[in-house]
């Protein structure tokens, strides 16, 4: 059975950043701690951030966040939390941070290390509705966290597995384009393709749900055609407006799953989580596409050639190619070896993306000996 569901609040314009107060009020959020980065921080959106809460008290912020999260940063921002006395978690940055505030959401609030809250641990059924209201300010356009049911986080034991679960779904989400104007062009794209993997991957999983492979395919559009644009004209709204459209629709999509692409991705950031998510997808993506271009419901649905016409090109025989142009084009890594990703690596990663939770979600099951040639033609 499908499950479909229309899943938060979102605020979404140039300037929506300004209904912060009046949201955290709705939600019950009086002392929040504001998770982000330093990165962010130094960019002076925290201080935009801070003038929007128009707080009367200081307001705690926890800067520390890393590339990937991991579970001993998910502790010290809980106990940041705690000796506050704080109530609820604003977001502010890419999905590290939102991912790590919806960790803190968790922690904060139940008992045992974040391990006990991971889906491939049996941890979705522990997570309650005690769980701490976040509202997500992203200000990138990628991984749509802000929509997003789960958090992706590094446990000590260096698995990167899933949080899941209706309760970590931030209660808001504030889009603001103008927050992303700044980003740089290697980040805009990196992150752009995060969003077109999602669209992409998200479409593919096989499971039953018309309204998410409607927004998939339009946000899958919406990417496409202005990915480049965001890229060398960092300026350009309506390109940044479009990037964070597709952003969000992709995550929600997520609720029919991912796949290879995904549990690829975070087996190789867990083994060596300075590898930037998005570079990842983009990389793998033309070996996943051609690895599931035969499957049953790719051929039925006619999933290649819906793909392509929302790309503007003239077959699905193209996708898989089309998308490793674009990644070249963006002056994006299109190999694991431009990463130093050695095949002396490949049986852990293949080991961890058979653990994954979106092995079990790719359209087609891979083999340890599929994982294989996946990441030889990703080389």
């Amino acid at each position: 059975m499908s499950l479909i569901n229309y899943i938060t609040q979102i605020q979404f314009d140039f300037g929506a950043i300004r209904l912060l107060h009046g949201e955290c009020e709705r939600v019950g959020i009086r002392r929040p701690l504001i998770v982000t980065d330093k990165g962010v921080r130094a960019a002076g959106i925290v201080d935009t951030v801070l003038a929007a809460l128009d707080s009367g008290t200081p307001v705690p912020v926890f800067d520390s966040t890393p590339p990937n999260p991991n579970e001993g940063v998910v502790r010290e921002a809980v106990a940041m939390y705690r000796s506050h006395g704080c109530d609820g978690v604003v977001a502010v940055g890419g999905g590290s941070a939102i991912d790590l505030a919806k960790g803190v959401a968790v922690c904060a609030t139940h008992d045992g290390p974040l391990l006990g809250f991971a889906v491939i641990e049996g941890g979705a059924s522990r997570i309650t509705a005690n769980t701490a209201p976040v509202i997500a300010v992203p200000t990138t356009a990628g991984t749509g966290s802000e929509v997003g049911r789960g958090a992706i986080l590094i446990l000590d034991d260096g698995r990167k597995v899933g949080v899941i679960s209706p309760f970590v779904v931030p209660r808001v989400a504030i889009c603001d384009p103008e927050l992303t104007l700044g980003l740089p062009p290697l980040m805009t794209a990196a992150t752009g393709m995060d969003a077109i993997a999602h669209c992409l991957e998200t479409f593919m999983a096989p499971s039953f749900n018309p309204p998410a492979d409607g927004i998939a395919l339009d946000g899958l559009r919406r990417a496409w055609q202005h990915i480049e644009r965001a890229t060398h004209a960092p300026d350009d709204k309506e390109a940044r407006l479009n990037m964070m459209s597709a952003s969000m629709q992709g995550a929600l999509a997520f609720q029919k799953g991912l796949g290879c692409v995904h549990s690829l991705s975070h087996a190789l950031g867990g083994i060596n989580p300075r590898l930037h998510h998005g570079t990842l997808n983009a990389i793998f993506l033309p070996a996943v596409i051609q690895f599931n271009q035969e499957t049953d419901t790719m051929r039925s649905e006619h999933k290649l050639a819906r793909m392509a016409q929302a790309m503007g090109l003239a077959g699905g025989a193209e996708v898989a190619g089309a998308v490793r142009a674009m990644t070249e084009r963006l002056g994006l890594p299109t190999g694991l070896a431009q990463l130093d990703v050695a095949p002396s690596l490949f049986p852990a990663i293949v080991q961890g993306a058979l653990k994954d939770h979106s092995h079990k979600t790719n359209p087609r099951v891979a083999s340890d000996n599929d994982y294989h040639a996946l990441l030889e033609a990703s080389m």
